[in-house]
């Protein structure tokens, strides 16, 4: 048995996952949007690690290890789990919209309309999808045309009314301006594709259409910049974003009942390999199924809206640094509000005693109140300092609007360090009290982004501790100036410290033997070196616990290799995105990070970890953990095969699903609050200790 499990089978494990989500009991809407997620992940798998795999497949590339699997045995492996999946995809999207019908929401085609709704469709075709649309045609004097990736459409056969012998072959493509669905109302959605394909005949004039089909394209994504060809970072990134549209076909998905002909006439086009052909009995582009989980009418059939909590010692009355310099103050999103983290940069940006303000940005959202705050403070002045990371994938574009943003207004933008992607989440506030400079950090495991804070699980950390001040100051002037000094005292930042500090304890751990302890949740576990050092720590006695969300290369409870290692992966809900590490005899014993356990992120990214040395917050961490490893709801552990199974619960044992669990303790918290502050201060205090 190798020692290793192939990262991107890893990765169509977790995708498995996501999916299995369907089989559980809960609200049909949350079913629906678990296959928006599962389709969503699907595709950038396929235009970024398929499409890497083929590139390796046509350069001839082949393992450096004796063992490893080729490009062409992940490419064949892939496509047979993506292949025997989809029959799960179809049964559950079919489960999931009959179930749904029955309670009044409804997916349609247009066929399948009465008269009443089939009228309202038609009206929307001529009023809002006959102008915005683009009937191509395709023969000797129309080429076939350049398809952008994720391109969605119908092809179509046409026979002239006058000369039923000429046919003609043409091609819609469907706006990603328009809807998905068109909502009729009364619940009633229809795939906009079935009302275009109703359509042709008056799309085309004069023609007849013999067969329709609906097609999705999808090309190699991936962006490799040569960032030292040129001195113009931003004008690179633009032309790279232009080329992504460009590149190589990977994918075409097809309805199932696709005519022969027009599949044969896409595959002769796109130059698709058989393999990467997918017929689906549902309809195409399933991602903006979020379009339906969205309908507010129909809210009862997701989960109940839960509310992110402000908690002591935050408040609306007192100014963010006052409590900041009380004490370290650590909180856990999405149960905690981001709320804090905003009003911390707002505060900034409005105080006249803050003199700078230092940022890293890698996904923001598109109406950033933080950089809207960031703006504002150098408009009026201050010194703003921010890097805008913009090689975050398929977020580039939305970076590099903030970063002209943030440089019209004054601000100081840095766009990166050459070869390396920026992925720290750090701020830095310098106030003027006095003849004294106090300052104030952020430290966190999740992006500056108040709309996924509602939705991962991450942590953020507030301190004004001077060791952190001096550290994140060294770690802005790498951003902005020259230096060959990339190491921190107190923070760790990749790619020089945060590998060698990681190894350095948990070979500390091993020299206690059973004694030693390691409990490390993270998103990604990859690296190989890390492995081994766990491998032999495990050997040793070391007791591991690995709380990993998606990929895993680490092969668990291997006799004589990784018996004492055990890994779960909680999916549910939210999604685990904090990295959370526990090392027994280390000093301090926890600390939080951005970075997971990739060779991407510990070799070519800067990242930070950071130390919790305040003993409060080290049992809140401690908490957290000890409720995630008792989840039996929604965790899966992974065998020493690489497959994962449910956690089975012991006889007596009460079901823990520690999504649902925190949403209560924070309830109860808050509750408590209202009615008695000071015994609420005291739960608050406390969290999770008394569970």
């Amino acid at each position: 048995m190798e020692k290793f499990i192939n990262r991107e089978l890893s990765w169509c494990e977790f995708n498995t996952r996501v999916l299995k989500q369907c089989e559980r009991d809960i609200p049909l809407l949350e079913k629906l949007k678990f296959i928006a997620i599962y389709c969503t992940n699907l595709d950038e798998f396929y235009m970024i690690r398929m499409a890497g795999l083929m590139q390796l497949l046509a350069a001839g590339i082949t393992p450096s290890k004796t063992g490893e699997l080729t490009p062409a045995e992940q490419l064949r492996l892939c496509r047979q789990k993506f292949k025997e999946e989809q029959k799960e995809l179809e049964r559950h999207y079919q489960l999931t919209t009959t179930a749904l019908a029955k309670k009044g929401l409804k997916i349609l085609s247009y066929n399948e309309l009465n008269a009443q709704f089939r009228a309202k469709a038609d009206e929307f075709f001529f009023s809002n999808i006959l102008p915005i649309i683009v009937p191509i045609a395709i023969d000797s004097t129309h080429p076939f045309p350049p398809l952008n990736n994720l391109s969605f459409g119908l092809v179509m056969k046409l026979t002239d009314t006058e000369h039923e012998e000429i046919c003609k072959f043409a091609m819609v493509r469907i706006s990603r301006v328009l809807p998905r669905f068109y909502h009729a109302g009364e619940g009633i959605y229809v795939p906009i594709e079935s009302i275009v394909e109703r359509h042709a005949e008056e799309i085309f004039p004069g023609y007849k259409l013999l067969s329709a089909a609906s097609f999705r394209v999808t090309r190699n994504a991936d962006m490799v910049i040569e960032e030292e060809e040129a001195d113009d970072f931003m004008l690179i990134l633009e032309q790279g974003l232009k080329l992504r549209r460009k590149g190589a076909f990977v994918r075409l998905q097809v309805e199932a009942d696709a005519n022969e002909e027009l599949v044969g006439f896409l595959v002769a086009h796109l130059n698709i390999n058989e393999g990467d052909i997918y017929r689906y009995n549902v309809p195409l582009t399933l991602g903006a199924l979020w379009q339906i989980v969205g309908d507010k009418a129909f809210a009862n059939l997701a989960y109940p809206t839960y509310t992110p909590k402000t908690l002591p010692p935050f408040s609306e009355r007192e100014s963010v640094f006052g409590v900041i310099d009380k004490g370290d103050v650590l909180i856990f999103h999405p149960y905690e509000s981001f709320d804090p983290v905003t009003k911390f940069i707002k505060e900034a940006a409005k105080d006249p005693k803050v003199v700078s303000i230092r940022m890293t940005l890698y996904r923001v959202e598109k109406n950033s109140e933080l950089i809207k705050a960031l703006v504002d403070a150098a408009s009026e002045g201050k010194q703003v300092t921010v890097m805008v990371e913009l090689k975050a994938r398929f977020d580039e574009e939305n970076n590099l609007h903030w970063a002209k943003a943030l440089e019209n207004a004054g601000a100081h933008v840095v766009y990166g360090i050459t070869g390396f992607k920026v992925h720290a989440k750090v701020s830095q506030v310098i106030r003027q009290v006095g003849d004294k400079l106090n300052f104030y950090m952020h430290l966190a495991t999740g992006n500056y982004n108040g709309s996924s804070a509602k939705i991962y699980t991450d942590i953020s950390y507030f301190s004004s501790r001077s060791e952190f001040a001096k550290d994140t100051t060294t770690f802005f002037h790498i951003l902005s100036g020259y230096s060959k000094n990339r190491r921190l005292e107190s923070l760790s930042m990749s790619p020089m410290q945060i590998k060698e500090r990681l190894l350095a304890m948990i070979s500390n751990e091993a020299k206690f033997g059973s004694e030693g302890r390691i409990v490390a949740k993270m998103n990604a576990l990859v690296d190989e070196e890390m492995i081994r050092a766990l491998y032999d720590a495990s050997k040793k006695g070391v007791q591991i616990d690995l709380i990993v969300r998606g990929i895993c290369c680490l092969r668990p409870g291997v006799k004589g290799l990784s018996e004492n290692i055990r890994v779960r992966s909680i999916v549910g809900k939210y999604l685990e995105h904090a990295r959370i590490l526990f090392f027994a005899h280390a000093t301090p014993q926890y600390y939080i990070a951005s970075a997971d356990w990739m060779p991407r992120n510990l070799e070519r990214r800067l990242e930070l970890m950071t130390p919790v040395h305040d003993e409060k917050l080290s049992e809140k961490l401690r908490e957290i953990l000890k409720i995630q490893l008792a989840d039996n709801a929604l965790a899966f552990l992974l065998k020493s095969d690489g497959s994962y199974e449910k956690v089975v619960l012991s006889e007596g044992e009460k079901l823990l699903n520690s999504h649902e669990f925190f949403e209560d303790r924070y309830n109860e918290i808050y509750k408590s609050l209202k009615q008695d502050e000071a015994k609420g201060q005291i739960l608050a205090n406390k969290l999770f200790v008394e569970s």
